[in-house]
């Protein structure tokens, strides 16, 4: 047999083989077609535009058999139903914030930001190495969702306001929008406190419903319009230092599906925790700039008002520790894990206020 017909039988055989793994491959994969209902535009940028990204990587690499199809906010259900649509099975899973279902579920706030907590590095730290992931499964296992960390950005502003806010006084009956753990502190401190969809938000600020929001990053509360009607802006994001979304999946859609299904949507979520997270935080010092151009007076939170907020939110994570074991056991988790790299952080990192 000359040496060109046995290249070709080896390279036909290698061809045959391939082939066939990639039939196989193909075979462990289930074909998904999933609605997803957002709780945020994909418009939003690093925060709604993320499932959107996970959606089509998982139709790369599964080559068109899984396909999340996403929703925009109030299309398949409201936009703050997530949790319970996923755990009533009304839908096989959804992409939102964590922290909404605070009144049925207290410990899901934890996950989805905490005041003074964890920044997202140090979160994302937690939930692959510190024990988090496992302890959010363990939350959600009895409401019958499967929660997967799919998205994380850079702290948030503290929020927009209508007048200047310099003093604990200055909250007094304040009608502000705020969610989870942090809408808790801004009642602690005086602060009259509702929750209102983002794509609402513009509308109450102008028609002087609220006299103040947060919401998110500054390129998307320029993109939600907040600067056009509300002119003093405050940071830093005390009330959520990471903001991390979440894919919720019925437990029961989940079990279904097999494991090299699980593991691509779990490998594409953990992708866009990275992709979301660099998005976030290239963009915000540009929008800053801008912003300034705009006449927004960006101010930092007063010594005094950050004093206030953290007595009240060492307040508010006691009490509703001491109301919800739950709660308690991923809040020691966390609290243990920043204090054992405390020193890490201190000596590692330059300082905040290094002149570069």
């Amino acid at each position: 047999m000359s040496a060109w017909k046995k290249r070709a039988i080896a390279v036909a055989f290698g061809g045959a083989l391939a082939a066939s793994a990639g039939l196989a491959r193909a075979q462990e994969i289930d074909t998904v077609r999933w609605g997803i209902p957002m709780a945020f535009g994909s418009n939003l940028v690093a925060l709604g535009d993320t499932m959107p990204w996970v959606s089509q990587q998982l139709e790369r690499v599964s080559s068109g058999r899984i396909r999340l199809q996403v929703f925009e906010p109030g299309k398949l259900i409201p936009a703050l139903a997530v949790f319970d649509s996923v755990s009533q099975g009304k839908v096989e899973a959804g992409y939102s914030w964590m922290g909404y279902e605070i009144g049925k579920v207290p410990a899901s706030a934890l996950f989805g930001a905490v005041p003074f907590g964890m920044e997202s590095p140090q979160f994302a730290a937690w939930m692959y190495y510190g024990g988090g992931d496992q302890l959010l499964k363990e939350v959600f296992r009895p409401h019958k969702v499967h929660p997967i960390f799919c998205g994380t950005i850079s702290p948030e502003a503290a929020g927009w306001f209508r007048k200047e806010i310099n003093t604990v006084a200055d909250l007094q009956g304040l009608k502000f929008r705020a969610a989870g753990l942090g809408g808790r502190v801004y009642q602690k401190v005086g602060a009259s406190v509702t929750l209102i969809p983002g794509g609402e938000l513009f509308q109450a600020l102008e028609k002087g419903v609220l006299d103040g929001t947060e919401f998110s990053l500054p390129t998307v509360d320029e993109q939600l319009g907040f600067h056009k009607v509300a002119k003093y802006y405050y940071l830093p994001g005390w009330h959520q230092p990471s903001t991390n979304q979440f894919l919720y999946v019925n437990l029961d859609q989940w079990n279904r599906l097999k494991p090299a299904t699980q593991a691509m949507i779990e490998m594409s979520c953990t992708a866009g925790v990275a992709m979301a997270l660099a998005k976030a935080e290239a963009l915000q010092g540009a929008m800053l700039e801008k912003f300034e151009k705009d006449g927004v007076n960006a101010r930092k939170v007063s010594p005094e008002l950050l004093a206030a907020f953290k007595k009240a939110s060492d307040e508010v994570l006691a009490e509703e520790a001491a109301k919800d074991p739950m709660f308690k056991k991923v809040l020691d988790s966390m609290v243990a894990f920043q204090r054992q790299n405390a020193k890490w952080h201190e000596f590692g990192f330059l300082p905040r206020d290094f002149k570069r």
